[in-house]
């Protein structure tokens, strides 16, 4: 639609010549947006300073999960410029991302909803405080796999995004706990699917605490909580 400024070729659009990519106006470049594919537009935003404003200003969904290599140091440099981010997909094959990656994206990208650090070995009970913080409006959040988070730092979690709906929690054997489900039952009341599976430490307090206080509860995945004996709370369960 539009030719380069070096071939002497302009497009005539209401009025205006566009001959350079700087030209086309801000309206059309956030139509563009939602039409490329995320590495296109990390690489658009450093083509000019409309491009780069439009990308900012218009992108609220990105997937890095098919970064191999580097993936920390992205997110660091792209969290200061992508502040309107409402989905952001950090799923890995092997861990990239560290602690100071989750502090970046919550100081800057505070209209997070939807969150998936999955397989994130690296990162420690920091990363849950800064999005507690920065991110209050979570309504998704996936940390399967992250082993290193404490229930303490869940529970902290838990206190500030109130509004989580789907949490997935698998293979999280240490913030798993009943201590956990208990800060999980009493301050997100609007939580519909949990994932709790291979999280041995989780007993039959706190799923009993998912049942009087998660009413919206619709999924549960309790699949190898070997702890749970299943008859002292199952009659709470009816419903789910």
């Amino acid at each position: 639609m539009v030719a380069a400024g070096n071939s002497g070729v302009g497009v005539r659009m209401e009025g205006a010549v566009i001959t350079e990519w700087k030209d086309i106006p801000m309206e059309l470049l956030l139509r563009i947006v939602p039409l490329v594919d995320d590495r296109t537009a990390i690489v658009a935003s450093g083509v000019c300073c409309g491009w780069r404003d439009a990308i900012c200003f218009g992108l609220t969904q990105l997937s890095l999960s098919w970064c191999r290599k580097n993936m920390n140091n992205l997110v660091l440099s792209l969290a200061p410029k992508f502040t309107r981010l409402q989905t952001l997909i950090l799923r890995q094959e092997y861990p990239q991302l560290e602690d100071n990656a989750v502090e970046a994206i919550a100081n800057f990208c505070h209209d997070i909803q939807e969150l998936d650090l999955s397989k994130s070995f690296k990162l420690s009970d920091h990363s849950l405080y800064a999005l507690a913080r920065g991110c209050p409006n979570i309504t998704k959040l996936n940390i399967s796999g992250c082993t290193s988070f404490s229930d303490g730092a869940l529970e902290y979690l838990t206190n500030f995004c109130q509004k989580l709906k789907i949490l997935n929690l698998c293979g999280c054997v240490k913030a798993a706990t009943d201590r956990a489900l208990q800060a999980i039952g009493r301050n997100c009341k609007m939580l519909q699917s949990l994932n709790l599976g291979w999280c041995d430490n989780v007993g039959d307090i706190g799923v009993m605490s998912l049942a009087y206080g998660c009413p919206d509860l619709k999924c549960l995945d309790l699949c190898g909580c070997v702890r749970i004996t299943g008859i002292p709370w199952i009659r709470c369960l009816v419903g789910i």
